[in-house]
């Protein structure tokens, strides 16, 4: 399945408290304490990563985290890590599309080279055993699988499920208290009513990849030879439609080219209980397309969509994006790394054991999600270590300096990690998106705030306000903190 999206699944894993490897060491209160988001004069140093291959691509692209973080001292000052509870499977190395612009195939990090084509059982076995060990270590009542690629249905039907297999019976042995649930991501090209009933069978949902519901949408999604994967995708939505149960959801990738609306309300033909819509995975040393200093387009795009959810009388189906930012806007968890501050806790693993970070950041340069481990001699709880990953578990602390003290901040967050790239920098720079998730940000909290308020009463023309009067009692931007206890919805999911 070729994507230029977000690693993040229809079923996003939860937030929610982490159980830590031991309590950290208690720091000196006689003495300053470091600042774990600032270089130190031995930084890198409690990296113990394998392989200096990495180590030196890393510190050259990157030196935002991997030369200027430590991780130690990051744990001294109290940033405990966060189990993992998300785990990617690249059951599939390859796919049947050749779309023109997947983050896997076409951008910088070209790995998949090297992989084998498919996992083999032997590996998917491994990775239920660190799994279930993760699982245990942590008490972790739930655990997200994704099987992913590649297109992972490329697996034959009676093998699909193999790997969810072995982790749930791996995990009801060490950790019986913990609920594995389960998601392939899929171009949808490939579905039939034999795939789907051995999914359904094995309760794997099924959340599919278009960037429309018209053919004239998926332009840039063919098949090797050029041809439209379109059709195929149409046929194996609707028949996934038809199993409501099995149904995750849609994700698209906002493509400016696009009517914003018609491709929202073309998509709706397919039945969808949620629409993820995702910006390009683009960085400041390769900008999005139609990206201009004072210009928002993207924010234009998306609020077009909005405005046509928000005001529809009946929700139709679920948009994560714009749910995401009326949760934080209300003090509430997300339950993505695109917004939000709360920490990254998703593993992928490749169709060869090894251990990766997000895939997402295989957009940024080569390498990227790479950390030189592998199920065979590491274990999660050493990938929490890794500085990749426990930058992106730092919240605020990770962040430049302009977005900590943004007012945004924990809507925000600083924006979707890859976003923030900048080539010999790193991921420490505002989102290349920033203007945009502002100027999204800032109106549906407006949204919210006004939906809040109780209805008028009636009043007589001497009372009704002056222009001035209703410029004066506006409502603010951003609801303050004490206004965000007031949950707000949109109207009910129509039957």
């Amino acid at each position: 399945m070729r994507r230029a999206v977000t690693s993040d699944s229809v079923l996003p894993a939860p937030a929610g408290a982490a159980a830590p490897h031991q309590p950290p060491a208690q720091p000196d209160p006689t003495r300053p304490q470091p600042d774990p988001a600032r270089p130190q004069p031995d930084a890198g140093r409690s990296w113990q990563e394998p392989g200096a291959v990495h180590r030196l691509r890393h510190a050259r692209y990157a030196p935002w985290p991997y030369d200027r973080l430590d991780v130690a001292a990051a744990r001294a000052a109290g940033h405990r890590p966060h189990p993992i509870r998300q785990f990617v499977l690249k059951t599939r190395s390859r796919c049947n599309l050749a779309c023109t612009y997947c983050y896997v195939y076409e951008m910088a990090d070209q790995g998949w080279r090297g992989q084998p084509p498919a996992m083999t059982p032997a590996t998917a076995a491994r990775a239920a055993e660190r799994i279930a060990e993760h699982a245990a270590a942590h008490g972790l009542p739930r655990v997200d699988l994704v099987l992913h690629g590649g297109e992972p249905l490329l697996t034959a039907p009676a093998a699909l499920a193999g790997p969810v297999d072995a982790v749930r019976a791996a995990v009801a042995r060490a950790a019986p208290h913990t609920r594995v649930t389960a998601t392939v991501q899929t171009n949808g090209t490939l579905l039939t009513r034999g795939r789907l009933a051995a999914l359904a069978t094995a309760g794997i949902r099924v959340g599919v990849s278009l960037d429309g519901g018209l053919p004239a949408h998926n332009a840039r999604r063919v098949d090797h030879a050029g041809r439209p994967g379109f059709g195929a995708a149409a046929r194996g939505l609707r028949l996934l439609a038809r199993h409501p149960d099995s149904y995750a959801g849609v994700l698209c990738v906002v493509d400016l080219d696009q009517d914003p609306v018609e491709t929202y309300e073309s998509l709706l033909a397919f039945a969808p209980p949620s629409v993820g819509l995702l910006l390009p995975l683009a960085n400041w040393s390769a900008p999005p397309p139609g990206h201009h200093p004072g210009l928002t387009p993207y924010a234009d795009w998306l609020l077009a969509v909005f405005e046509r959810w928000w005001h529809d009388g009946v929700r139709r189906t679920r948009i994560r994006l714009f749910e995401e930012i009326i949760a934080l806007l209300l003090g509430l968890p997300a339950a993505t790394e695109t917004l939000g501050l709360a920490p990254a806790a998703t593993a992928v693993i490749e169709t060869d054991g090894s251990i990766e970070q997000a895939d997402s950041l295989k957009s940024a340069y080569e390498g990227a999600a790479a950390t030189g481990m592998s199920l065979d001699t590491h274990s999660f709880d050493q990938l929490l270590d890794h500085p990749g990953l426990a930058a992106r578990q730092l919240g605020r602390d990770a962040l430049a300096a302009g977005c900590r003290a943004c007012e945004l901040v924990e809507v925000c967050g600083g924006g979707h990690y890859p976003h923030r790239y900048r080539a010999g920098e790193g991921f420490r720079q505002p989102s290349v998106y920033c203007a945009d998730l502002q100027v999204l940000i800032r109106h549906i909290a407006t949204a919210v705030h006004r939906a809040a308020q109780p209805p008028p009463t009636p009043a007589t023309p001497a009372t009704l306000p002056t222009p001035a009067q209703r410029t004066a009692q506006a409502p603010p931007t951003v609801p303050p903190r004490a206004a965000r206890a007031t949950a707000v919805h949109p109207p009910a999911v129509a039957s």
